[in-house]
């Protein structure tokens, strides 16, 4: 088990798209915790990755994530394993932090894949299972326990975001509790 710290961590966000958000059992869900792992990126200055599964046909990722990044790199794909970009994992090299929170859609597809590449690469990998969906729930389920099996962490969005945190007296404390209603 990975207790996350801001200084080691990346969010990664994997096409939370608009036609693809609207198509999952649980989107609204989906689209509230999501905008807090944004809005704490912001805080806590974690870096943030973002990707779109051909925006072309499936739109671009939702406002209410992007309005509230101020720093991140987005990468437009087709492949399903985000990690088939050459580019993504040379920014993760470069960024030099081992510990990666993934969020997105669809979780049995390109979360899934993505997992497994990072997991392959050394990564520490923390799916964030209220932060992700498919179109069905019995193909999200099996996701989280195979990924969770190859050794990926499962926790929620509030586990991480205060496990960022320490404690209490972090100076982002009543900031990124505010996030949380």
């Amino acid at each position: 088990m990975t207790i996350l710290n801001a200084e080691d961590s990346v969010i990664f966000i994997i096409d939370i798209q608009e036609k693809l958000l609207n198509a999952v059992f649980n989107k609204e869900i989906i689209a509230k915790k999501s905008t807090i792992l944004a809005q704490a990126s912001n805080i806590l200055q974690v870096p943030v990755i973002l990707t779109e599964q051909y925006p072309k046909g499936l739109g671009n990722t939702v406002n209410t994530i992007k309005e509230h990044l101020s720093e991140h790199y987005l990468f437009e794909k087709t492949d399903f394993n985000a990690l088939n970009d050459e580019n993504v994992l040379n920014l993760l090299n470069k960024l030099g932090r081992k510990n990666i929170i993934v969020c997105g859609i669809e979780t049995h597809i390109c979360v899934h894949q993505t997992v497994e590449a990072l997991i392959q690469n050394g990564f520490k990998v923390t799916v964030v299972k209220d932060s992700c969906s498919s179109r069905s729930e019995e193909e999200y389920l099996q996701a989280l326990r195979v990924m969770e099996t190859s050794g990926a962490n499962i926790k929620t969005t509030e586990m991480i975001l205060f496990e960022l945190l320490k404690g209490a007296k972090h100076p982002n404390f009543k900031e990124i509790q505010a996030l949380i209603k």
